[in-house]
């Protein structure tokens, strides 16, 4: 008993540093699980929420219930899918070749300038994108489609191109942040493996290939369950802001988010807004749970729990 309130006493220092981050976890993160119980009732406000009558699965039904329910499903999903698959590619190679540059102000350029697009708000980054694809004054119609000799693209009136556009966008923003995260990975690796590649006379490519890729797999595995978890929810700055929330383009790119915050502004039916939270944040813990199994199943070293 001495001896565990010695190891005790000793870490209370630790302890409050980490007080303020936990005090935060809880009012951010748990405190308002308490607003579920919306989900599931025909808010009155004048009743107040533990007041107001239960609803059952009604709010859920909302989503069902409507034509695009499929086509922001399917959006959802592809473009996650799609958004995880091309960045882990684009931030994996991008890691690599900062690793090669060995000039130490030269990598601190680099990094900061492929991580600044990351800090940018959705807001000026769909600006930025309005400055490319305006159809009158966008830089695209009037410099490079018109050197090209190309008739001009109404780009906000045209579905089609936006798959690509939105992923060209979603990748220019967020490959520095998960390039980091490679990147450091890829710093923590012994040298000695490196070396004795080379020894062996390995090139780049097969020391990439055998060394660099292998010790990165817990850190790719714990990125795909973090995204897979996340599946059914979209980032709603990207979704909603690049397209200018354009209604003709909604077949493209229309996602859960973006069809939950449309009906809440004409609906101002706040339950159908928690009932959609709700449902997405179940089905990203089943996913999350079923995606452990699996990688516990064939690899448990590789397993978050």
């Amino acid at each position: 008993m001495a001896i565990r309130r010695k190891k005790f006493t000793r870490f209370i220092p630790v302890y409050i540093m980490a007080l303020p981050g936990l005090i935060y976890l809880f009012i951010n993160n748990y405190l308002p699980m308490f607003g579920i119980i919306i989900a599931f009732k025909h808010l009155d406000f004048r009743l107040g929420i533990l007041n107001s009558p239960w609803a059952g699965l009604d709010n859920f039904m909302f989503l069902f219930r409507t034509r695009d329910a499929l086509t922001m499903t399917r959006n959802t999903i592809l473009y996650n899918v799609a958004f995880f698959i091309i960045g882990t590619v684009l931030a994996f190679f991008t890691a690599v070749l900062l690793n090669e540059i060995r000039s130490k102000m030269a990598t601190k350029f680099f990094q900061s300038t492929i991580l600044i697009p990351h800090l940018m708000s959705w807001v000026v980054v769909g600006y930025l994108s309005f400055a490319f694809l305006a159809s009158d004054t966008g830089f695209i119609n009037n410099t490079i489609l018109n050197w090209l000799g190309i008739e001009p693209v109404s780009w906000y009136t045209t579905g089609r191109y936006w798959p690509f556009i939105l992923t060209i966008v979603q990748m220019w923003k967020s490959v520095g942040f998960t390039m980091i995260i490679y990147l450091a990975g890829i710093v923590s690796i012994d040298t000695g493996y490196y070396e004795a590649a080379r020894i062996d006379g390995a090139n780049k490519w097969k020391q990439i290939v055998h060394i660099t890729l292998p010790l990165l797999v817990p850190t790719i595995l714990t990125l795909a369950m973090i995204n897979v978890g996340r599946i059914f929810f979209s980032d709603f700055g990207l979704f909603f802001q690049i397209p200018r929330n354009s209604g003709i383009l909604f077949n493209y790119t229309q996602t859960i988010d973006v069809f939950v915050f449309n009906a809440l502004m004409v609906r101002g039916d706040l339950a159908m807004s928690s009932a959609a939270s709700v449902y997405q944040s179940i089905v990203g813990f089943i996913l999350i749970v079923s995606v452990n199994a699996v990688i516990r199943r064939i690899r448990r070293e590789n397993a978050l729990f």
